[in-house]
């Protein structure tokens, strides 16, 4: 894990997020895009040049940020970005070959009953970029205990456990696989590869109406401190998914989600 993308919005959690990131990204020796996307709408026939103003205002209040975290000689890069959020990120991900990008659960969002605000949400939900959900506030620490969570453990898009597997190498991590039967359950969605065998350190099954039940009934008796799961079209989220606000009666973790890209 080399690139390492962090997203930043106005929320009051920014600063925490960003020491957080920072963290990650030493233990990884990463290199850390510390990255602001706007976008500009103005009525017809206005004469103000509102672009050149609102780039320096957002790399002035990106550099500000990062001028009053620790920074731990980790090499950071600000960028500023005018576009629609999602292409803009995508792009940028691509040309500076993203490997994971880190997100915080609300940027404007107030409301304590949000997990995912909007902004948070919709990059989750459109994006098929590896991600790390930080909970606000939450200080770094060694990975020790991942839960992977699954209803199907069939493989068929390479490189994509490698995020897992970096987590997992660097900090010695052990991954508890949990297969969850859904009543969309299908014939061979619990047969595990090579790759994945080699990567989990133990297994267990357990059939509920969905893969989240499934992760909440067996929460306390793995005690993770890292939650995995994937991202899909009808996947973790279910109903979550159909919409970019997520609220924490459907989906809530006190512990760093990281969310993989379709496995299929």
């Amino acid at each position: 894990m080399k690139n390492i993308l962090v997203p930043v919005g106005s929320s009051s959690n920014a600063l925490s997020n960003l020491q957080y990131a920072v963290d990650f990204a030493q233990a990884f020796g990463a290199k850390l895009y510390v990255v602001q996307v706007y976008n500009v709408y103005t009525k017809a026939g206005t004469m103000l040049k509102v672009d050149d103003i609102i780039e320096r205002e957002s790399k002035a209040y990106l550099t500000d940020l990062v001028s009053q975290i620790d920074t731990k000689n980790v090499e950071i890069v600000i960028k500023t970005f005018k576009g629609k959020l999602i292409d803009t990120l995508e792009l940028a991900c691509k040309v500076g070959d993203i490997d994971l990008i880190l997100i915080e659960p609300r940027t404007t969002s107030i409301s304590d009953e949000v997990y995912l605000g909007k902004t948070s949400g919709k990059i989750i939900k459109h994006t098929q970029i590896p991600a790390l959900i930080v909970p606000e506030g939450y200080k770094f620490e060694p990975v020790s205990n991942i839960l992977f969570a699954v209803k199907s453990a069939i493989i068929k898009k390479d490189d994509v456990l490698n995020p897992l597997k970096s987590v997992k190498e660097q900090f010695k991590s052990v991954v508890n696989l949990l297969l969850v039967k859904t009543p969309f359950y299908g014939e061979g969605d619990f047969i595990l590869n090579d790759d994945l065998k080699a990567l989990v350190d133990s297994t267990s099954k357990t059939v509920n109406a969905t893969t989240y039940q499934g992760v909440l009934e067996h929460f306390q008796a793995n005690q993770p401190d890292m939650l995995c799961v994937v991202r899909r079209k009808r996947g973790f989220f279910v109903k979550a998914w159909e919409k970019n606000i997520i609220l924490k009666k459907e989906f809530y973790s006190s512990i760093p989600v990281l969310v993989l890209s379709g496995l299929k």
